[in-house]
């Protein structure tokens, strides 16, 4: 058996114990395929993509490879329905306003109008919904457990879950709802803490994963993957020391020829080291770790309120639609790990797989030459 033959490979069916992300806005079809055909696990992102859409896509995937893939849904309750910014007192939405007016001068963006924002739209049921009806290998549940309905559901059609959680509780709380799969995401980690509803402060949800890992290893019995601050085969081989079954590598495959991130998002990750993060509610609301940029710094000095989860993320979306357009990083938002400094190249997402393996492997090989036990 390989050395990468782990209990996630046999779970799953793949080859590699490497899993791709279902980044938002970024693992599309493409992507999804390529690192399956190259043994890892793709996983489709479904965040925000209306029911027929995110059918045609998974249909896609299947037309392009027929290699286990997953679907990524975000189980938030703040999506679930979604918040109504009418509950928003006035005085918050003026004072977030204020500051975004700020950035959309700068754009060339009209001013906010006194009429507020609309609701956004509810998806999350009707997504859920298509994943049952197409049966993909693998349910992702991020931002929410999936509950034990949900995981019966799924098993009676053959779809195995996999839950990301990022304390030891959730954990728990996922084992014990029969997941497959548990995703330990560690505080280095790219994108939105994976916890449903919102901490006071990121802190609480933001162990390092040398930390997380071997405590969720402890307390479950189906196979762990780790997630944050991997970018090669070095860190690969580190998380299977600390008992996990695999690794899940989300801003590897932002910088990916496949990736749907925009050209100004990739160029800012390749020029980025790890100090460049920071962990912030600014650009959606929810904490995540991104890119700083002069949005982020501006907004968190300014002291303007934040709106509530994802509405924020609405009312800033003609900002951030105005940068991508002009090719302004410094006003779209842009989702990285700490890996990011680790970084320097745009390869096929095929490739990034291959190349963990035998990076990974070559690490292995020499560690009997670099630790002399006694």
């Amino acid at each position: 058996m390989s050395l990468f033959r782990t209990a996630l490979c046999e779970r799953l069916g793949i080859e590699y114990p490497i899993v791709q992300s279902g980044m938002g806005s970024v693992a599309g079809p493409d992507l999804v395929a390529e690192v399956c055909r190259a043994g890892g696990l793709g996983i489709l992102a479904g965040l925000n993509v209306p029911p027929d859409d995110l059918r045609k896509m998974i249909r896609h995937v299947r037309s392009l490879t027929n290699r286990p893939f997953g679907v990524n849904l975000w189980l938030h309750k703040a999506l679930r329905p979604p918040i109504d910014p009418t509950s928003v007192p006035e005085e918050t939405l003026r004072g977030a306003q204020a500051v975004l007016d700020r950035f959309r001068a700068r754009l060339g963006v009209p001013a906010a109008t006194p009429t507020r924002p609309g609701r956004g739209p509810d998806l999350v049921d009707a997504a859920v919904a298509v994943v049952l009806d197409e049966r993909p290998p693998v349910f992702s549940a991020a931002l929410g457990t999936p509950g034990p309905e949900l995981v019966a559901d799924c098993h009676r059609r053959g779809i195995k879950v996999m839950a990301m959680v990022a304390t030891v509780e959730d954990a728990r709380t996922a084992a014990a709802d029969g997941v497959d799969v548990v995703v330990a995401q560690g505080g280095e980690a790219g994108g939105h803490r994976s916890v449903d509803g919102k901490p006071a402060s990121p802190e609480t949800t933001s162990l390092g994963i040398v930390v997380l890992l071997p405590q969720v290893v402890d307390v479950v019995r189906v196979p762990v993957v780790a997630a944050g601050g991997i970018a090669d085969g070095r860190g690969l081989v580190a998380v299977l020391a600390l008992g996990a079954s695999g690794a899940l590598l989300g801003t590897r495959f932002v910088a990916t020829r496949e990736s749907l991130a925009p050209e100004i998002y990739k160029k800012r990750l390749l020029e980025s080291e790890s100090g460049a993060t920071t962990l912030t509610d600014v650009i959606t609301g929810l904490w995540a770790r991104a890119l700083a940029n002069t949005f982020t710094r501006e907004y968190a000095a300014s002291g303007a309120p934040v709106l509530p989860p994802l509405v924020q993320r609405g009312v800033a979306n003609d900002v951030y639609t105005a940068a991508l357009k002009q090719g302004d990083p410094e006003y779209f938002p842009m989702m990285a790990g700490q890996s990011v400094g680790l970084i320097r190249d745009l390869p096929g997402a095929a490739e990034v797989v291959h190349t963990l393996v035998r990076e990974a492997r070559a690490v292995l090989d020499a560690l009997p030459r670099r630790v002399r036990l006694s």
